[in-house]
């Protein structure tokens, strides 16, 4: 347990740390051991961090965090509170760096691994995950399916937490035992400046393909966001997938070293005598000039992709290339990655996650290699997100399928029939995709219309255990609706 901080100690920090100074307004004894954003978590020891925000402004809320027995703000302006003020330019900005201070700086302790991209970032910190274990280190895991401490799963917020979130998890594990970890980095994680004070033993970029425009204001701007992660800053060296313009782009204006990796060679880092099947697929790894045989348990030509960033960017940190091999051949699956539902039917089912153009190709080309007979596809696209990907996705749907229907995702505040709506627009027939809205019919409709040696995708949702709707979120799992349509076919 870190001893507790001054106000400061923190000033000093975020000065050194950042490219603006901090100074402190008014006096008092602080000891600080904590620190929130939030104004309900604030009581003593806790700085309270007024950050503005696209709703509220959290220097409107000081008062009342000082109120609450909070010792100390962080603020953009001097306000009115009698506890010493932490005055920076942006507080968003000085966040992560006051609370990595705060809590002893976890990762000089903790050796973590970042992965960033618009596809296979969840994937491959599983994969990360397994390779830290067999080289015998208690780990971590941060990202869009769960978070996990020590191998026991905590409730988590989001992709990436908010940045005192963040450095109290990161204290957590450390506190817990943990050595290494994993983190999916998302655009909006870096944007935000919720990584701020998080040091990467290395990091990984994977691709870039259109996503998010919902928040960014463009790709260039979505690409700006993921490059800060390959800076001095974060971490001292990246792998960086470079069979994409962006990801080229990055490995020539990386401020780190990097080592380039390319599935179609001349690279620091490829892949040759590649073997995909049902059950997953073996390859040659070839990584800064060592060779050796990797195996893993994950179907699909990008999944080889993954694997091989995964080896690289282990390996990059210190993991010798046969523990990390050997790692990999480990993991069995990932929740909600062409994850297979089975109950002894004669043709495939495979859920997955695949919510980009992409990344929807990518999966139905994977089911493609498998398949006997059709490729089905279900797919939808997500309400009150990025809305120029609908057309690209139901396009990319049709593409790869046999048969696709499209129908609702998380439709969340907009109407399902106007997403479909968008989505139908991108075809050049709307005749060549069925439009099923109702999601549990749709997969139903899936699962009765295939036949001995199909491939049925059910793509968008992946580990998701639930459908967000205009009044709130109800029970819905891609993977118990099929076992249950299924259920029924076999019953019929």
């Amino acid at each position: 347990m870190p001893e507790p901080s001054t106000p400061a100690d923190i000033a000093t920090a975020i000065s050194r740390r950042t490219a603006g100074a901090a100074r402190i307004v008014g006096h008092g004894v602080a000891a600080i051991t904590d620190v929130t954003h939030d104004s309900r978590q604030a009581g003593p020891g806790v700085l309270f961090a007024a950050r503005p925000g696209a709703v509220s402004d959290g220097h409107d809320f000081a008062a009342a965090a000082v109120a609450a027995g909070s010792p100390a703000v962080l603020v953009e302006r001097v306000l009115d509170v009698a506890v010493p003020q932490i005055v920076v330019d942006d507080v968003a900005e000085a966040l992560g760096h006051a609370a990595a201070v705060v809590h002893g700086d976890p990762t000089d302790d903790i050796a973590v691994l970042g992965v960033t991209g618009t596809n296979g970032k969840t994937t491959t910190t599983y994969l990360l995950d397994a390779v830290w274990r067999a080289a015998g280190h208690v780990t971590g895991l941060i990202g869009t399916v769960e978070t996990r401490v020590a191998g026991t799963a905590v409730p988590g917020i989001r992709t990436t937490p908010e940045a005192s979130d963040t450095q109290r998890l990161l204290a957590r594990m450390r506190r817990e035992g943990v050595t290494a970890a994993s983190m999916e980095v998302s655009s909006h994680g870096l944007a935000l400046g919720r990584l701020n004070g998080v040091r990467f033993a290395a990091a990984l970029f994977t691709n870039l393909s259109q996503d998010h425009l919902d928040f960014h204001a463009d790709m260039e701007d979505y690409f700006r966001a993921k490059a800060r992660l390959f800076t001095p800053g974060f971490t001292p060296i990246g792998v960086v997938t470079v069979d994409d313009p962006w990801g080229a782009r990055l490995a020539e204006r990386a401020d780190v070293e990097v080592w380039t990796l390319s599935r179609r060679g001349g690279a620091d880092v490829t892949a040759t005598d590649v073997v995909t099947t049902a059950e997953g697929a073996t390859f040659t790894a070839d990584v800064r000039g060592s060779r050796l045989a990797v195996r893993i348990a994950l179907p699909g030509d990008y999944n080889v992709t993954n694997a091989l960033g995964a080896l690289a960017t282990a390996h990059a940190a210190g993991v010798p290339l046969d523990v990390a091999a050997e790692g990999l051949a480990t993991l069995p699956g990932v929740p909600g990655r062409m994850e297979r539902v089975d109950v002894g039917q004669p043709f495939g089912v495979l859920v997955d996650y695949a919510h980009s153009p992409d990344s929807v190709a990518g999966v139905l080309a994977a089911a493609r290699g498998v398949a006997e007979g059709r490729v089905i596809v279900v797919i939808g696209c997500g309400g009150d997100r990025d809305a120029a990907k609908r057309p690209l996705m139901a396009r990319a749907a049709v593409a790869g399928a046999d048969v696709a229907i499209l129908t609702s995702d998380n439709p969340r505040s907009e109407d399902p029939e106007a997403i479909l709506d968008d989505m139908v627009a991108g075809l050049a027939d709307p005749s060549a995709a069925r439009r099923i809205t109702d999601r549990a019919e749709a997969i139903a409709a899936a699962v009765g219309d295939a036949r001995p040696g199909d491939v049925v995708v059910i793509a968008g949702k992946g580990h998701e255990p639930y459908q967000e709707l205009a009044d709130g979120r109800i029970d819905f799992d891609d993977r118990l609706v099929a076992r249950a349509a299924l259920a029924g076919r076999v019953g019929r």
